[in-house]
């Protein structure tokens, strides 16, 4: 290293000095200039420890994901990018040179090459060019919906007694129409006494849920419930060269919908953990998922939703998942999750009001102390392409609080043009599979069968309901009481071969598992 460096920046670039694989964020800044040979880096084994991206809007918190993406995929990691506002479509095409781009590589050592990354585009219910990704209303979960139609507690509860319900007696729920359908049952007189013994659904809080229903399917978000299903494991592809696949979401279309689309974010990320094997700490991540405007995934979340955000973000680590929440200020992340998320990069914050110089008090206090920085002088100093950076060094400890001038993407800043992206979507290989949406025989059509026959074939009270075609109950009375007494409606053990009409499994958020 150069003589010429300080030695405060020695010190701190002795920090990032890590012997495996690893990205280059950036190089250490102080009194605002850029020390080349001081690099900052994060091992690519600690990613799964979880990160945060923070900063006010127009800092370049979306550039910095952009960097970290191409790098991760140069490196066989796949990666899961939400793109809010249309700007990330441009990580799959080689960046443009420009003046800017060689003074920014030159002050921090970067050898800028314009490259793109292997990327396939997806939409929410196909609302925009990408492919459509849907979920079914019965994989969705309860917990995640409750949370997508602003229920309360209460009323929570009651919709996960109707999935429930649905799940047992085989009314598969593939979008709302079946949802609603069974929610109606469930709530007239026959439907009432098929609930006698395990609980009941008020007919109050049945109009509330199906007012709730109605509207969401006003508002088109009917689209993104229903089958071909999305199946999480396209994340995790790589290319026959080896590089990671660059999966972006694109959200502008739904951008008003805030609550719909972090929530679905949340299913994809319930999915992944439910369906990966433990791998424990690799020497890299099997994907990193990047959740974009994080705060809307926290506000005004139940207490049951809140702790089972907490619960998946402590596990998935050990499934090889890496995720980095992307917000304003850390305030904005529960502190039961932001305390594991090991890597930070906080761009800058304003203090233009006192509610402003309250979060910016904050932010200080969730960094390590700095013997060489004023970090709340720092924090609203800094300039676009700007950060404090402190990661997990290998050893898993934090590593000294370095202020960095961050590397220039070598991909394209911006949005890929509408023709091109069409073209990368029409080229996909996944596009036969996903585009056109199926409707299949479900609770909808069951129900309104049942309802069309002359009459119901009487029920001795006190005896199972027996099971069309044949079907036979599997139901095990001390399992439907614990199932019903846990509010986060925690999977337990599904036999192999099971069929529908039998319990189906469901994760902490009552997702269901995927049937294969």
């Amino acid at each position: 290293m150069s003589a010429a460096v300080p030695s405060a920046v020695r010190e701190i670039a002795d920090g990032y000095a890590f012997t495996g694989p690893a990205l280059d964020l950036g190089a250490v800044l102080l009194d605002g200039t850029a020390y080349a040979g001081a690099p900052v880096r994060v091992p690519l084994g600690v990613l799964n420890r979880h990160g945060l991206v923070a900063g006010a809007t127009g800092t370049g918190k979306t550039k910095t994901l952009q960097l970290i993406a191409e790098q991760l995929s140069a490196q066989g990691v796949p990666v899961f990018l939400a793109d809010i506002k249309g700007d990330v479509s441009g990580v799959a095409a080689p960046g443009e040179p420009g003046e800017r781009t060689a003074a920014r590589a030159a002050e921090v050592g970067q050898d800028w090459q314009a490259r793109g990354c292997p990327a396939e585009f997806f939409a929410l219910g196909g609302q925009g060019t990408g492919i459509p990704l849907r979920a079914t209303v019965t994989s969705f979960g309860p917990l995640l919906l409750a949370k997508v139609l602003d229920l309360n507690e209460t009323q929570e509860s009651s919709l996960g007694l109707v999935f429930h319900y649905a799940d047992r007696q085989g009314l598969e729920l593939y979008d709302l129409k079946d949802l609603t359908a069974v929610i109606t049952f469930l709530a007239s007189p026959e439907g009432k006494e098929e609930l006698k013994g395990i609980g009941g659904l008020s007919a109050a809080t049945a109009g509330v849920i199906l007012r709730s229903l109605t509207l969401l399917e006003n508002e088109g978000a009917g689209a993104f419930f229903g089958e071909p299903e999305f199946d999480t494991a396209e994340l995790l592809r790589r290319t026959e060269d080896g590089r990671g696949v660059v999966s972006v979401l694109e959200l502008p279309a739904v951008q008003d919908r805030p609550r719909l689309f972090s929530t679905f974010l949340m299913w994809l990320l319930a999915d992944i953990y439910q369906e990966l094997p433990e791998v424990g700490d690799l020497d890299r991540p099997k994907l990193v998922f990047f959740f974009d405007e994080a705060h809307l995934l926290f506000k005004g979340a139940s207490k049951a939703f809140l702790e089972a955000i907490t619960q998946t973000v402590r596990l998935i680590r050990s499934k090889g998942v890496g995720i980095f929440f992307v917000t304003q200020t850390p305030k904005d992340v529960p502190g039961d999750v932001l305390a594991q998320l090991g890597n930070r990069v906080q761009h800058a914050l304003r203090a233009f009001t006192p509610d402003d110089a309250k979060a910016l008090k904050a932010t200080v206090s969730t960094f390590p102390k700095s013997p060489v920085y004023d970090l709340g002088e720092v924090l609203t100093s800094l300039g676009t392409g700007e950060a404090v950076v402190t990661v997990l060094s290998e050893k898993g400890a934090p590593t000294p609080v370095a202020a960095t001038r961050l590397r220039a993407p070598q991909s394209l800043m911006g949005p890929l043009e509408p023709a091109a992206l069409r073209a990368a979507v029409d080229g996909s290989a996944l596009v036969g599979a996903y585009r056109d949406a199926v409707d299949r025989e479900s609770a909808y059509e069951k129900l309104a069968a049942r309802a069309a026959r002359p009459q119901a074939e009487p029920v001795p009270s006190g005896e199972p309901r027996r099971e069309p075609e044949g079907r036979r109950e599997k139901e095990d009375a001390g399992l439907l009481g614990s199932l019903l007494s846990n509010p986060a409606l925690k999977s337990f053990a599904r036999s192999a071969g099971t069929q529908l009409g039998r319990e189906i499994s469901r994760s902490l958020f009552g997702t269901s598992r995927r049937r294969r």
